[in-house]
């Protein structure tokens, strides 16, 4: 079993409104049936079970950068777009948050009767994934969600998330069922962060003679062993700061969607009359779906293509966003149809981008990038929890 590691996020109040989550849900739709298209459903599951690009689609869709919402609000904003249409593209999303979390054993049964695959296996591997990671690995964190995605092929990932009400953090932990192994001896591949101190992991390799001992006395696999651990642990702080972001990367989008004239990018794309601003995003969100695991590494990066519920580091830009939900739904109906160079079209925005950044040299302070979205956030129907952006008396000039 390969688990592909989990992310540590601080925990924030408050729902995500209904005008963002039907953007997000559309948007999500629209990205995995791309990489359906594109590679295939069990990179679907590949992707979801890595935690850097689960947390960049989540920043690409609108989210806050870093907050434990991103887990919630993805996996429903997933499980509404991709469950209508699950016989078509051959995945499921079972579970959630919560009492949906107890859905998923008949949910995993009903799916099973549909697909032909062995339903007991498939709730036994959602149980012991829950309880490997609520109980075995005893860290502070108890579940309170449980996600289970799979293909009608039997590949499945599971993204759950428990909270520690003492350090204010929840964590989000990932499964990959490729290449399984065992569920009680490393079953994970990594874990990213900073040492939290010592922990009750009973998984460790280097544990099995005390486990062969306490399976004489209770007749099951834990044990105790001290071990220290790594984890992607996002900052506390909301906004989002240039130490958070790859700016050489970053300033490649900005000036590939600023400088360049559009028409240059027509013959190249087919993506004719979208502005500098929708160029941006749809940069991004093409990154999420063609971008290799190295790309992922900053993930706050992917929140300046449709930024955040609260503001940070933007509004939510809605006419963009709605503009990048057309394109890229118009490129994958187009591609579902008779190969359309369309999806080509999303495509090579991402390589395009990592071309130009080879040799950019950024110029510009990630503050005034801020600033600048903020002052003209209005001008594309910028919107967060609070409400509606306004034009801004002074406007500040462009950078990169």
């Amino acid at each position: 079993m390969n688990r592909s590691g989990h992310a540590d996020l601080p925990l924030h109040n408050g729902r995500v409104p209904k005008w963002l989550a039907q953007r997000m849900s559309k948007l999500g739709g629209a990205i995995v049936e791309a990489l359906v298209i594109e590679y295939g459903k069990a990179e679907v599951i590949r992707r979801l079970s890595d935690p850097a690009w689960f947390q960049s689609l989540g920043c690409v869709l609108g989210m806050d950068w870093h907050s434990s919402g991103i887990t919630t609000s993805v996996m429903g904003a997933l499980k509404s777009s991709i469950n209508p249409i699950s016989k078509e593209l051959g995945i499921y999303v079972c579970g959630g948050r919560g009492r949906h979390s107890r859905n998923t054993p008949d949910e995993l049964m009903q799916i099973a009767q549909v697909t032909g695959l062995n339903g007991n296996e498939l709730v036994r591997s959602s149980r012991l994934a829950a309880k490997v990671d609520n109980t075995a690995i005893q860290d502070g964190f108890q579940i309170y969600l449980h996600s289970f995605v799979l293909t009608d092929e039997g590949d499945w990932a599971v993204i759950q998330q428990g909270m520690n009400d003492q350090s204010g953090y929840a964590r989000r932990y990932h499964w990959h069922s490729k290449e399984l192994k065992s569920y009680t001896e490393e079953p994970h591949k990594f874990v990213y962060g900073r040492n939290m101190g010592s922990i009750l992991n009973l998984t460790d390799r280097d544990a099995t003679p005390t486990k062969s001992a306490i399976l004489d006395m209770t007749q099951e696999s834990p044990e105790r062993t001290l071990r220290e651990i790594r984890q992607i642990r996002l900052p506390r702080h909301h906004d989002v700061r240039q130490k958070d972001v790859d700016i050489k990367r970053l300033g490649t989008v900005l000036a590939m969607a600023q400088e360049l004239p559009t028409r240059d990018f027509e013959s190249l794309l087919l993506l004719q009359g979208l502005g500098p601003r929708t160029l941006q995003s749809l940069t991004l969100v093409s990154e999420v779906i063609y971008g290799t695991p190295s790309r992922f590494s900053d993930p706050a990066r992917f929140s300046f293509a449709h930024g955040g519920k609260d503001g940070h580091p933007f509004p939510v830009p809605t006419k963009v966003y709605d503009e990048s939900i057309s394109v890229l739904r118009k490129a994958v109906d187009h591609a579902k149809i008779d190969r359309s160079d369309k999806l080509k079209a999303v495509a090579s925005l991402s390589k395009a981008a990592q071309h130009l950044e080879k040799d950019f040299q950024p110029s510009g302070n990630l503050d005034d990038v801020i600033q600048k979205e903020r002052n003209d956030s209005w001008k594309y129907g910028g919107r967060t929890v609070m409400g509606w952006s306004r034009k801004p008396k002074t406007q500040q000039l462009e950078l990169f």
